[in-house]
């Protein structure tokens, strides 16, 4: 694993920059998420054509 040096504009390694936009972005899309099977009423595997490997009952 690579962390970049402090003080460097390297674009490989773990930012700080980097790692608020992958937060940001994993909160919107948990966001988004929790939305459409708000208003669908079918959970995510569902969705995706998965029901069959939730278990019945």
């Amino acid at each position: 694993m690579y962390v970049a040096a402090p003080g460097t504009d390297s674009g490989w390694g773990f930012h700080l920059r980097a790692e608020l936009l992958n937060g940001r972005l994993a909160m919107l899309g948990f966001s988004i998420g929790l939305v459409v099977e708000a208003l669908s009423g079918q959970g995510i595997l569902q969705q995706l054509g998965l029901g069959a490997l939730l278990p019945q009952g």
